[in-house]
């Protein structure tokens, strides 16, 4: 040892004597063999998890990431609305966030699906399929939704490129196109009234009868937006670039992009085995800050926001609110409410 690294090895030491945590919190270690207990234990890898263990990492919390590799946005061949990172690949920006974050020697990554949870006396425990287990004081879940396709062939490969969910992600590459929107009633009526301001060349798709009160039908014949009330058989497209929407009745129309309302669901259920509420709409409900209606377990990003985009993941790993308070002082809030519970469950006991 030189006498550089005896210097420093002194210096860690020494600050452990004054810290809540063992001294393999600063170790540069990326070994996931032998560390089995963590002080957080971030589920999802994405943006709002990456996001949130940075601001843990940099405050010398002890923080775990797994990961399975399957965001939402995998469909998606570029993200937009995202200030320094328009028209990116979304997975070359995660891929960057990762290579920022594990530069921390407080975070650690595992690639797995976690597949268990369960509380216990000091903390919680997540086993992932390989079975291995690990233990943490706080639970953060950034696992996004799960988007249930509809039986209809050709959609899925269509997903995120040419049929899309929300105008201000994808609308500005398809103004002026030919537009389907493949949905019905009062979610129809209001993705139409957003996408005419991109286009004026709409179709509702409701397949089946359509359901409008008379006030929508008359703004809706206005701007002549044209109903089909047909079910939908095949998406027809070349690589993702749809070309027509055909019927069951073997009739076709051509279009150049679709919006299409599609239900989902939560990417993992550990929050749900773990006693956390959904709300109505799906989402794991949370406080302001960000807390689940579980004590410890916080959730963050696409699972408990319905504005699903990179750029909200990042910034909502705080719960939004529109009371005026600063949105850099919830986070500040959020961040000393889970360093504090931490420090509290860890704090060495003195006398």
């Amino acid at each position: 040892m030189t006498r550089r690294e005896l210097i420093k090895q002194c210096g860690f030491a020494l600050t452990a004597l004054a810290m809540p945590f063992p001294l393999i919190t600063f170790s540069k270690d990326n070994s996931m063999t032998d560390k089995k207990q963590f002080d957080v234990i971030i589920i999802g890898g994405s943006y709002a998890g990456l996001s949130a263990a940075m601001a843990l990492g940099r405050s010398l919390k002890n923080v775990l990431i797994i990961d399975s590799g399957k965001p939402c946005n995998r469909y998606t061949p570029h993200s937009h609305n995202f200030i320094t990172q328009d028209g990116s690949v979304p997975g070359e920006i995660a891929t960057k966030a990762k290579e920022q974050v594990l530069k921390y020697d407080t975070v650690k990554f595992l690639e797995g699906y976690a597949a268990e949870g369960k509380k216990t006396e000091n903390g919680f425990e997540i086993a992932v399929e390989s079975g291995e287990r690990f233990s943490a004081k706080k639970l953060i879940f950034a696992t996004g939704v799960k988007d249930i396709f509809p039986d209809i062939k050709g959609f899925e490969e269509c997903w995120g490129k040419t049929v899309i969910h929300c105008p201000y992600c994808h609308g500005y590459e398809f103004k002026g196109a030919k537009t389907a929107v493949i949905a019905n009633g009062d979610r129809a009526f209001h993705v139409a009234s957003l996408v005419n301001n991109l286009t004026d060349k709409i179709t509702i798709v409701t397949r089946g009868k359509a359901d409008f009160t008379e006030e929508q039908s008359v703004k809706l014949k206005n701007h002549q937006i044209n109903i089909i009330e047909k079910e939908i058989e095949e998406i027809k497209h070349q690589n993702g670039n749809i070309t027509a929407l055909i019927f069951e009745d073997g009739t076709q129309e051509n279009f150049d992009a679709a919006y299409a309302a599609i239900p989902f669901e939560q990417h993992c259920k550990i929050p749900l085995d773990l006693g956390c509420e959904i709300t109505e709409t799906g989402l794991i409900k949370v406080d302001m800050f960000q807390q689940t209606t579980v004590h410890g377990v916080y959730a963050c990003g696409d699972n408990i926001n319905p504005l699903r985009s990179v750029a909200n993941a990042v910034f909502k790993w705080k719960y939004n609110r529109s009371d005026g308070e600063s949105p850099f002082d919830r986070r500040k809030i959020l961040m000393d409410k889970i360093v504090k519970e931490v420090n509290e469950k860890g704090r060495l006991a003195l006398g």
